[in-house]
């Protein structure tokens, strides 16, 4: 199921899926990706500076992963345009969530904008069940 955010003219969507071929259930290592795109809407360049997630697993654990820009990336979106990438978290049980928000740089003012990312399942499929 996708989720999506706008914040600031900026629209954010998420798909996320179980990767079996990467997991181990019987070591606890549940192994997911997910598919994002950025889409500007608004009417001035913006660039991805830096990402912070929060990784929350079933098991107990929460993480927090920041950095600069995504996948070794600090793309400028045009308006009008999107962006893609897709990533990968592992889990230490089959069900969790992510959430998280982009720092971008409004190009035209440099203004900073935190940018919402939806919160996102991270489910094994006989989770849904």
């Amino acid at each position: 199921m996708m989720k999506t955010a706008i914040t600031s003219g900026i629209r954010v969507s998420v798909t996320s899926r179980y990767e079996p071929a990467y997991s181990q259930p019987e070591a606890s290592r549940y192994f997911f990706s997910y598919f994002i795109r950025i889409e500007n809407k608004g009417e001035t360049s913006v660039k991805l500076l830096r990402r912070q997630w929060f990784i929350f697993d079933s098991a107990g654990m929460v993480r927090e992963v920041e950095g600069p820009g995504v996948v070794g990336m600090t793309p400028v979106i045009e308006p009008n345009a999107a962006y893609t990438y897709n990533s990968a978290c592992d889990l230490e049980s089959s069900m969790g969530s992510m959430h998280g928000f982009y720092t971008m740089l409004d190009m035209e003012t440099n203004r900073h904008l935190d940018v919402e990312i939806p919160r996102f399942m991270l489910e094994a499929p006989w989770m849904l069940n």
